[in-house]
């Protein structure tokens, strides 16, 4: 008599996970297959991977805050690779302000897809409109840019790596040299970073938020040194969320959900960072003694203390009467002040 041994096979079920809107990986997505005990978190670049995984039919969730959750059935007959797997927004943060907007989700545009009498709701003769979608991104500089890196434990340096940064989380995502691997570092692990710009070529100066003072509480975030010296210029860039404002009826308005950049200026005194006086009159009182002088300096060069142009010469002309000087940049670079709307 023969005795047969029949054994379900296992298999590897993988997938990356990106942003639906600006395409960038998400890393610290929590994979889970429902019912189950497996589990897993995205890394290095959005990826996550099970293994020796029974043949079964499985419901993958996807979560990770600030998005809508996504879940596929996934019917598991062989190794199989889901490819890309986008997460909507549905939250942004910015100035340090929670900014809950739900973006709208496949899910509901799924429903109106299937229900094609449904009347109302933003429905303009029985035609859905094109999906608002959240313009701009939360990086200070969405480019890759070759650092040097500080850290406040063992005051350790990293070299070699490429970085962006995400102000809203205050995060640093690294990429390694030689194999492309991306990886997050908090912001609260880092003193201070110089990075290459990799428009302009040059150095640019980042300092931890959290070895200063803003009125007596320390700073999240980081502050970009333009002009050190006696009294230094800093300058820290916001991520500012505006909501969309379009009238479906009347066709008119922003029809986007945005992200806008806005810089503040700041000097420094002591460990103290103070915004720069839009005034002019108290401008030209952050120079003491000399207050006179630079006054007379901006007129003969016609400089409006509104441009920040014109704040880094002031500041630059006014640290250069001190012995020892050396600017960091000859000019103001990646300047993208925009009015208030």
């Amino acid at each position: 008599m023969s005795i047969f041994w029949a054994s379900a096979q296992n298999f590897t079920l993988s997938g990356r996970v990106l942003d639906s809107e600006s395409n960038n990986y998400l890393d610290g997505v929590s994979v889970t297959l429902r019912g189950t005990a497996y589990g897993r978190v995205s890394v290095a670049g959005g990826n996550f991977e099970f293994k020796d995984l029974p043949e079964d039919k499985y419901t993958l969730s996807l979560n990770l805050e600030g998005y809508n959750r996504l879940e596929r059935v996934v019917n598991l007959q062989k190794d199989t690779d889901l490819g890309d797997l986008f997460l909507v927004r549905f939250g942004a943060e910015g100035s340090g302000a929670a900014l809950q907007k739900t973006i709208r989700s496949d899910n509901i545009l799924r429903l109106i897809n299937e229900r094609p009498n449904f009347i109302g709701g933003n429905m303009v003769y029985g035609i859905a409109p094109e999906p608002k979608k959240l313009e701009g991104n939360n990086y200070l500089d969405p480019k890759w840019n070759s650092a040097s890196i500080l850290l406040y434990r063992d005051q350790q340096m990293l070299e070699g790596f490429r970085v962006r940064y995400n102000i809203v989380s205050n995060m640093f995502e690294l990429m390694e040299p030689e194999n492309n691997l991306v990886s997050v570092m908090p912001g609260l692990r880092i003193q201070n970073i110089v990075w290459v710009d990799s428009t302009h070529r040059v150095p640019r100066y980042f300092v931890n938020g959290m070895d200063f003072r803003d009125e007596g509480s320390p700073i999240s975030g980081f502050f970009e040194v333009l002009v050190d010296g006696e009294l230094p210029l800093m300058r820290r860039t916001m991520a500012i969320f505006k909501e969309s404002n379009y009238n479906t009826a009347l066709m008119v308005g922003q029809r986007n959900d945005q992200i806008i950049k806005r810089n503040i200026y700041y000097y420094l005194e002591g460990k103290n960072v103070i915004e720069v006086p839009k005034n002019r009159k108290k401008f030209f009182l952050i120079f003491g003694e000399d207050a006179e002088e630079m006054e007379e300096f901006a007129g003969d060069n016609s400089l409006n203390i509104k441009d920040p142009n014109a704040i880094f010469k002031l500041f630059t002309q006014y640290n250069s009467q001190f012995p020892g000087f050396r600017p960091i940049m000859s000019q103001l670079l990646d300047d993208l002040d925009e009015k208030n709307p």
